[in-house]
């Protein structure tokens, strides 16, 4: 930097001082901040661009009318923005604040001076339009009836970048944003990247291309502010010297506008306003290099019909409700190059979040169907402005070296980390380049270490075999031997559901309070409680089966010549007939109750039932997969044969993919011996025999 532009961080946030004498709470100073930040780095950009482009001139002859149209045209095709006030009138911001009495009429001039665009993102006289974007205008009439407008505008013009680059600017930009996150109310992750992450993020990806000379793109669909789309630019052309152009994407009104703005003092640059899940702008397109901060945590139902309705066939499935990173996931992927590179931040749930079939982990099965993830890498807690928890960065790369074909690396950098002397909100821990360095080395040897570990990508696939068990009771009997079997019209042979009782009592002693029911087909019910008869089964007779349970209560079921109830200890359901007990096996007496509506020939009634069936019980298993169909099916044979002991039948298996990184990295903890405790165990004994004898003293 030609001088210390950070010096000038001070300076901007001394801004706010006003902002609290006004009674604005800290989390909203952003918003009050952001566009006259914008201002002045706007026209600090366009003053200095004035200068070096006059140098192109005779001073002399653009006096004259003819000459200054030249110079300003061609001032504006350089599309940096514009403001006529400043650059034809040499009137600056500094200059309007120097009378507080003309200060109203002036700052309204200055304001519509600017180029249409740089006014739409600056928010001049946006009035009821529904994007504002940095909304200066409503933001001013704010400050103005705090009567704080003219001191704020006056302290933001004091502050003269004019001496600093465009780089020095953008590095003083960072860090002001950097500050606005950290007090910031948004959700983790949404609005800045720190530093030392984006400079791993780029160290990885210049870790995979190449220096040539051809062009590469590089698009964030979340990009903010920009941050962390333009620090991986200026990284990458620090080292290598190829020719670049970013395009970014964003629906937050202020940052995007600042991203925009920033945009326009770039070489290449392209930032559009809009939901990326929604509106796909650049759909057309398949970039190089894509980075990315989605929001997580944060929900998609405000456009969830979009969603659902969406033809790009971008979204192999649909996440859950609450958390939509993984939407911007697919999205990237699906406009990734077929030799791309990508790394995306993602919270921990995207590791695990969602059951077998469950859209998160469909959606990982078809990342690594695809074998696009090459690499998963765990930071540190601690190291984003918002939040504490750990967060991963997922590599996506869709031109895998051969030798890495079907093979996924976990690399655990949760350890790889220095203290910041001064905490910058919930950012204590700071990644510097040797722990930076270590990941990189790691991603590129691509071997087991004690922090990394290497895995074909089917180790994280998974089975989840569905199956209905038959249980038994203690002798290893069903009351599926019970039913009878009946040959249909084909000749085969089927076996009944369930055997039908006709009952003619029930009962059921809960803390003995006996519950009796003698009457099987209702139509009669006391008219003083309840106005019809289908009242009467709602509120009283439907709860009232329901209530029932064979087996935590001493349920019976008579019918004319036998009685049946539930052996809890033996799990087995007794027949008694003659005072004889049988025993049929594990089963269920199930009682119903059903509402019949009157018809012609038959009054509305209240029926209840009661069957026997045998004890049926769905059941997952979860077995180790194997691409191998043969061998697959063979590891759920095997894993059945070992573990499941009661009669089953298959129903579905539904194939899952999770990564666990705790149990991969997982070290448990060191036990101390029998001796050293016993030690220990003598020497406080010791210490309070001791302390008795000084107390008897």
């Amino acid at each position: 930097m030609s001088q210390n532009i950070l010096q000038y961080e001070s300076k901007v946030w001394s801004t706010a001082d006003l902002l609290i004498g006004a009674g604005i709470k800290q989390s909203d100073f952003p918003k009050y901040m952001m566009p006259y930040f914008a201002m002045i780095m706007l026209e600090s950009r366009l003053v200095r661009h004035y200068k070096e482009l006059l140098k192109d001139f005779d001073a002399e002859t653009i006096k004259d009318i003819e000459n200054i149209d030249d110079f300003l045209e061609e001032f504006k095709d350089y599309n940096i923005g514009y403001n006529d006030l400043v650059i034809r009138s040499q009137k600056t911001l500094a200059e309007i604040c120097r009378n507080d009495k003309t200060f109203v009429n002036d700052f309204e001039a200055y304001l519509n001076a600017f180029d249409p665009e740089t006014k739409e993102l600056l928010g001049v006289d946006r009035g009821n339009t529904e994007e504002k974007y940095l909304d200066i205008s409503g933001l001013s009439g704010q400050l103005r009836k705090k009567n704080i407008l003219f001191d704020t505008v006056k302290k933001w013009s004091e502050i003269d970048l004019t001496p600093f680059n465009n780089s020095d600017i953008t590095t003083l930009e960072e860090h002001i944003k950097r500050k606005w996150a950290d007090i910031s109310a948004e959700t983790a992750g949404e609005q800045y990247t720190p530093d030392d992450i984006i400079s791993l993020i780029s160290e990885i990806i210049l870790s995979k291309i190449e220096d040539n000379n051809e062009f590469l793109t590089i698009y964030d669909p979340t990009c903010g502010g920009g941050n962390l789309l333009f620090g991986v630019e200026d990284r990458i052309k620090e080292k290598f010297n190829r020719p670049t152009k970013t395009y970014g994407e964003d629906w937050s009104d202020s940052l995007y506008a600042l991203a925009k703005i920033e945009s326009r003092f770039r070489v290449d640059s392209e930032i559009e306003y809009g939901n990326t899940l929604v509106k796909r702008t650049f759909y057309d397109k398949q970039f190089d290099v894509i980075v990315a901060n989605p929001p997580y945590g944060v929900d998609w139902k405000g456009y969830k019909k979009d969603i659902e309705n969406d033809q790009t066939d971008r979204f192999h499935a649909l996440p859950s409700i609450s958390d939509g990173q993984f939407l911007f996931t697919q999205h990237i992927l699906s406009q990734l190059d077929t030799k791309g590179l990508s790394v995306v931040v993602h919270n921990g749930s995207t590791l695990f979040s969602g059951d077998a079939g469950s859209g998160e982990s469909n959606i990982r099965k078809y990342f690594f169907d695809n074998d696009w993830v090459e690499a998963i890498i765990q930071m540190p807690t601690d190291e984003f402005f918002n939040t504490g928890i750990y967060t991963y960065l997922w590599i996506f790369n869709k031109n895998k070296a051969e030798e890495r074909k079907d093979k996924v690396i976990l690399i655990d950098g949760s350890n790889f980390w220095e203290p910041l002397k001064k905490s910058k909100g919930k950012k204590r821990k700071e990644m510097v380049f040797d722990n930076r360095k270590t990941i990189v080395d790691t991603l590129t040897d691509f071997k087991d270490t004690e922090h990394a570990k290497v895995f074909d990508k089917w180790h994280f696939y998974f089975n989840k075999q569905a199956i209905m068990l038959t249980n038994v009771d203690e002798n290893g009997k069903t009351f599926e031997d019970q039913l009878p079997v009946k040959k249909n019209k084909q000749g085969e042979e089927i076996r009944a559901k369930s055997i039908k009782l006709n009952p003619t009592k029930i009962t059921q002693v809960i803390e003995e309070e006996t519950i009796e029911i003698t009457d099987f087909e209702i139509t009669s019910y006391d008219t003083n409680k309840y106005s019809d008869l289908k009242e009467y089964y709602e509120n009283n007779l439907k709860p009232l089966v329901a209530s029932l349970d064979y087996k935590e209560a001493d349920l019976k079921v008579y019918t004319t010549k036998t009685s049946y109830y539930f052996d809890e200890e033996k799990e087995t359901i007794i027949e008694v007939s003659k005072g004889d007990k049988t025993e049929l096996g594990c089963g269920k007496i199930v009682v119903k109750t059903s509402y019949k509506k009157a018809t012609k020939t038959k009054e509305a009634s209240i029926l209840i039932t009661v069957e026997l069936t045998p004890d049926y019980e769905k059941d997952y298993e979860i077995i180790p997969y194997s691409p191998n169909d043969e061998d697959n099916q063979q590891n759920i044979a095997d894993f059945m044969a070992k573990y499941i002991t009661k009669p089953f039948v298959y129903i579905d298996n539904t194939i899952g993919v999770e990564i666990n990184f705790n149990k991969v990295f997982y070290k448990p903890e060191q036990l101390r011996s029998i001796q050293e405790i016993t030690t220990n165990l003598e020497e406080l004994e010791n210490e309070l025999s001791n302390l008795e004898k000084e107390l008897a003293l």
